[in-house]
C-alpha cells in the first residue's frame, strides 16, 4: 500500500483521480491530506474540515471489472469498516445513515464519497473518499456535525485511527472480492440509522411525508414503509431524511 501525504489539496478524491488518469496507480494507493480546501460530499455538498484535526483521505481500489449493478456493495463495505473502527474506539451510538454517512447519536461524524471509474458496463475501479471528524470541536453553520472528541471528551491520535481504519477497510473489501455480499449486506442493514423508527422525509419538491425505514434493497435504494403500509424504494435524489 502506497500512502501519499499532502499538506493541502483541493480534494483528495480529485487528486487521486487525476493520478489515475495520468499514470499507472497501484491498488490500495492512498492520498492523505492535512487540509482540503474544496472537499466534497454526496450530492455536490461541501465537506469542511479544520486542518490537522481530522482525517481526510482517498483510496483507490481496483475492482476486477464488477458489474455496475454491484457498485453499492462498496458503499456498504466501507461504511461498515468505518462503523467497526468507531465501535472499537467506543464511540457512542454509532449508526450508518443511508447511503454512507456515519452517525454518533443524532450527529454526523463521518462522510464517505465513492466515485466510480467505469469501462463500458463494468466497474473498473473506485475512489473511496473519507472525511472523519476527530479532534475538531466547533462546526460553524453545521449544527448536526460532531467529532470523536465532542462525543467522548477525549483526544485521539490521528495516525492510530488512520491505521486502524485502513486495516478495517481492507478487511471489508476482502469480503467484496470474495463475493461475501450476504455478510456485508447483513452488517449494513443491522446498523442502519433510524431503521424501524417513524421518521420524516422530504421529496425533491420540498414537501414532507412520514414513513418508517425498513432497509435497503440490493441496488442500494432505501426501502420506506409509507403511511398506507405500502413499501416504496427511493434512490438518493428522490428522498431526504429529516432528523
Amino acid at each position: 500500500m502506497q500512502i501519499i501525504k499532502l499538506d493541502a489539496t483541493e480534494s483528495t478524491n480529485s487528486y487521486l483521480k487525476a493520478m489515475v488518469k495520468d499514470s499507472v496507480v497501484g491498488d490500495f494507493t492512498v492520498v492523505l491530506a492535512k487540509r482540503q480546501y474544496g472537499g466534497r460530499g454526496q450530492m455536490d455538498g461541501k465537506w469542511d474540515s479544520e486542518p490537522g484535526k481530522n482525517l481526510t483521505f482517498s483510496m483507490l481500489k481496483k475492482t476486477k471489472m464488477l458489474d455496475l449493478k454491484q457498485q453499492f456493495v462498496f458503499n456498504m463495505a466501507v461504511s461498515i469498516a468505518v462503523y467497526d473502527t468507531l465501535k472499537a474506539l467506543e464511540i457512542p451510538r454509532v449508526k450508518v445513515k443511508w447511503p454512507n454517512d456515519i452517525m454518533s447519536g443524532a450527529y454526523k461524524i463521518c462522510g464517505i464519497l465513492i466515485e466510480n471509474i467505469v469501462s463500458g458496463d463494468k466497474l473498473k475501479s473506485v475512489v473511496i473518499g473519507i472525511g472523519l471528524n476527530i479532534n475538531q470541536t466547533e462546526f460553524p453553520g453545521n449544527p448536526k456535525a460532531s467529532s470523536l472528541k465532542n462525543q467522548t471528551q477525549k483526544d485521539f491520535d490521528l495516525e492510530k485511527v488512520f491505521n486502524k481504519l485502513l486495516q478495517n477497510i481492507k478487511i471489508s473489501i476482502a469480503k467484496v472480492e470474495s463475493e461475501n455480499y450476504a455478510s456485508i449486506y447483513e452488517d449494513y442493514q443491522s446498523n442502519l440509522f433510524r431503521k424501524g423508527l417513524a421518521s420524516t422525509f422530504q421529496n425533491p419538491n420540498g414537501s414532507n411525508f412520514s414513513g418508517i425505514i425498513r432497509g435497503v434493497n440490493n441496488n442500494g435504494k432505501l426501502q420506506v414503509q409509507l403511511e398506507d403500509d405500502s413499501l416504496k424504494d427511493f434512490d438518493l435524489k428522490e428522498i431526504k431524511l429529516l432528523y
